[in-house]
């Protein structure tokens, strides 16, 4: 036994490195997520994205709410913050605000942005705040027992919608693009290619961007509605997936078993929140405020959250 055990150790030290480990919290592996789950391959691509856009790490940030997709920034080698159940907009609104180098990411699912904080997400994009924000959308509320979420679709069954759903779920690129968002995009997970380059454009993007990645959960919304294995599930997004880049965000919406529609429909040109707020005050004070615009911002800093360099002092 002993000598079993020691080759092992001898195969694992002597193995490489994943390539996402300087990326991720290894201490914090194995993760949660049910096998099957499509959270995981979306961080994947979110990890690639980072790689590939060689950003300084020290200036991204990972904010999330609660929920299975909310425990990615717990997972995430970055300074990371997993906040109160539909506050994760706000709060990360809070960053940049304090620190305009910041590039701010929100990964989190569609309960928690879309219903909790569904107040919280249209004024954000209304704002045109600088921020990304990466929805996993699985159809449900999945970690407390899969109840009925505003994106479930008519018909599905859930574990409060017994009998099917009778509500019209939201339509969730029409509504980030309705209230204001600047880059709106829709994925499945399996479409990881494109996926990481969609995350690697909205991170780049100035303003508000969105992508939605539609994402299998095996556990309650694939056994609740019988829709077979993981890998059925996966050939339904390989076959009912049409891709139509710049198509009208508020016509694409997902029926019940229906075509998902995805791509990248809106990618425009807009002053982001703080643009505004930027040439308000030059108008408003003049050479003041660009004397000492970092005053006015420090201040607003005290009062949102985070100065980091007061804090590694």
């Amino acid at each position: 036994m002993s000598d079993i055990l020691t080759e092992t150790d001898a195969r694992t030290a002597a193995a490489p490195a994943h390539p996402m480990e300087p990326y991720l919290r290894m201490d914090r592996i194995p993760h949660i997520w049910c096998p099957g789950c499509g959270i995981g391959p979306v961080l994947t691509c979110f990890v690639d994205a980072l790689h590939k856009g060689d950003f300084d790490l020290d200036d991204v940030v990972v904010v999330s709410g609660i929920g299975c997709t909310g425990r990615v920034a717990g997972y995430i080698k970055l300074d990371s913050f997993h906040t109160t159940h539909g506050r994760a907009l706000p709060f990360a609104t809070g960053l940049h605000l304090s620190n305009r180098r910041l590039k701010v990411v929100v990964i989190s699912g569609d309960g928690d942005l879309i219903a909790i904080g569904g107040n919280h997400f249209i004024h954000a994009a209304r704002r045109n705040v600088d921020l990304t924000v990466i929805c996993v959308n699985n159809f449900n509320y999945a970690m407390t027992g899969g109840q009925v979420a505003p994106s479930t679709p008519t018909g599905a069954l859930s574990s409060t919608t017994p009998f099917g759903n009778s509500e019209h779920p939201f339509n969730l690129p029409g509504l980030a693009a309705s209230s204001g968002a600047v880059y709106v995009a829709r994925w499945t997970c399996l479409h990881v290619r494109r996926l990481t380059r969609s995350i690697l454009e909205a991170i780049r993007k100035p303003g508000f961007s969105f992508i939605e990645v539609i994402a299998p959960c095996p556990t309650l919304y694939i056994r609740r509605n019988k829709l077979g294995s993981v890998l059925d599930v996966l050939r339904y997004y390989k076959e009912k997936s049409e891709i139509r880049h710049d198509a009208d965000p508020t016509k694409v919406d997902i029926g019940y078993g229906g075509t998902i529609t995805v791509g990248r429909f809106v990618d425009i040109e807009k002053p982001t929140f703080l643009d505004n707020l930027d040439a308000n005050l030059e108008r408003r004070l003049g050479e003041e405020y660009g004397l000492h615009k970092e005053y006015y911002m420090r201040t607003a800093a005290r009062r949102a959250l985070v100065d980091r360099g007061a804090r590694h002092e």
